[in-house]
């Protein structure tokens, strides 16, 4: 990924030096004439999940789930906090506050926003339907001798975009996606099913690599007969959608939660798993229970990589993960000391292995390897996203702000969904004001920053907190949530 060039110590850039010189991917650089590159960044999250989403039956919880998919576009700006100049291409359009407030926090000197007249949930299908956004990407061919695009996932829409764009004399580079003959390996890999096979296999070799004890089923009956045995035998069952979804497509019973005997549990669990369509529709995984421990990483270690162009996996960062008790992802904490050393040592171990794997298959680009931490030391794999993870906004952001030496300086932690308490519901311009004292600032490297507009309306706020140490970020949260209550 193109990195700034260096800035001053005021935190100015140097303006001279960046109008003479153009810094190319990989440390080439491109003097006069034709500008080198263009980075293009596409935001398509609900391509991702596109089939997960088809399967939602009911038309209005269907458009729901694609508006909330939008509603988080703005916050993938901060993927991109590290770049100079870049153009934006979002399925809704962006508060212009917010994007004054993004440009001047992460120093970006130019952005171009554009929005596709028509939204679908397939923005790559709507940019080649889109004329005046086609010929926009066609005429930067004329000023750079190349486009350079990046997506929050590698989809088939994202491929067909590229192979449209290049029919059209446009060169595109895509540093970080794999070739279209291996881009099976996101939905493979990005599955319950692919990680746990890809698991198994390599476990045989590995002797700490494992999962929750578990089976890969289909259909309802069949699933519902698996998991009302397991959860008889067990106190515990989880059940998952081969690809769910913010939360979606993963159903936990603890102890109680379902009735002892196994005709009455297995009817119970065949209702709950008929509300939804796609539990029919893909293969289902379910697995035993794992109590997390909550001391490790808070129960679930976390470990992000990149794997580049030329197949090397770079380790980006490890974490603890902040999970509800329903499963739901809400956000992490990046620091050295966030997990056991030996911990640490082991989910990124395991990390490099499998994405050694990914790299052979031909993968590339962004991914996670999710954890649980049980009882007695052991840890599982628990899933593996193949694409723009909840936590690489909040890496790119700590490494622009804070530095590249943020885990051992800095302590890092976030929230892509808090619920604000009350009744109010805050513009942009009114949280920026009530958060003032709090705000980070690049002299102390430290503070809050403010990661989305879109959510405050749906009375949610999506955060990143930047603290010298553990103590210090927790406290800013916590003067945070205190303004907030007021």
């Amino acid at each position: 990924m193109t990195q700034k060039e260096s800035k001053l110590s005021t935190g100015m850039k140097n303006k001279e030096k960046k109008e003479k010189v153009v810094e190319e991917p990989g440390g080439g650089r491109f003097t006069g004439g034709k500008k080198r590159e263009r980075i293009v960044r596409i935001f398509n999250l609900s391509e991702d999940v596109w089939p997960f989403i088809d399967a939602i039956g009911d038309e209005k919880a269907r458009r729901n789930e694609i508006e909330e998919n939008i509603n988080l576009a703005d916050r993938d700006l901060f993927s991109m906090a590290e770049e100079f100049e870049f153009t934006f291409i979002t399925p809704k359009k962006l508060n212009p506050l917010f994007v004054e407030y993004f440009k001047k926090l992460c120093m970006v000197r130019e952005m171009e926003v554009l929005v596709p007249k028509r939204h679908t949930g397939k923005i790559c299908e709507d940019i080649v339907a889109d004329e005046k956004i086609m010929k926009k990407l066609v005429d930067m061919s004329k000023k750079y001798q190349r486009l350079s695009l990046t997506a929050y996932s590698t989809t088939p829409y994202f491929l067909s975009l590229v192979r449209k764009l290049r029919s059209k004399g446009v060169e595109v580079r895509t540093p970080e996606a794999p070739e279209e003959a291996d881009a099976w390996t996101v939905n493979f890999f990005g599955s319950k099913s692919g990680i746990r096979q890809l698991t198994q296999i390599n476990g045989a070799i590995r002797a700490d690599l494992k999962m929750p004890e578990g089976v890969v089923s289909s259909g309802v009956l069949d699933s519902a007969k698996i998991a009302a045995n397991k959860y008889i035998k067990e106190g515990g069952v989880v059940i998952k959608t081969n690809k769910g979804h913010a939360g979606m497509g993963v159903l936990i019973f603890r102890k109680g939660d379902l009735p002892k005997n196994f005709r009455e549990c297995q009817k119970e669990i065949v209702e709950i798993l008929n509300k939804d369509c796609y539990w029919e529709k893909f293969p289902i995984v379910v697995e035993s229970l794992v109590t997390p421990d909550a001391r490790i990483g808070g129960g679930f270690p976390n470990a992000e990589f990149l794997i580049k162009k030329d197949g090397e996996v770079k380790l980006l960062y490890y974490c603890g993960m902040r999970v509800t008790n329903k499963g739901v992802f809400g956000g992490v904490e990046i620091n050295k000391n966030a997990l056991p050393r030996r911990v640490a040592s082991r989910i990124t171990d395991i990390g490099y292995l499998i994405g050694e794997q990914y790299a052979f298959d031909g993968y590339r680009g962004y991914f996670d390897i999710d954890y649980i931490a049980g009882k007695r030391g052991i840890i599982y794999v628990n899933e593996s996203n193949v694409r723009v993870t909840g936590g690489t906004h909040v890496f790119q952001a700590a490494v622009e702000l804070a530095g590249r030496e943020f885990m051992t300086k800095s302590y890092v932690l976030s929230n892509n969904s808090f619920d604000i308490p009350g009744k109010k519901k805050y513009t942009f311009g009114e949280l920026l004001e009530l958060m003032k004292p709090l705000l980070f600032s690049r002299n102390k490297k430290e503070g809050l920053v403010i990661v989305s507009s879109n959510l405050l309306a749906m009375k949610k706020l999506a955060y990143i907190i930047i603290g010298k140490n553990k103590l210090r970020a927790l406290r800013i949260e916590e003067e945070m949530k205190k303004l907030l209550e007021r």
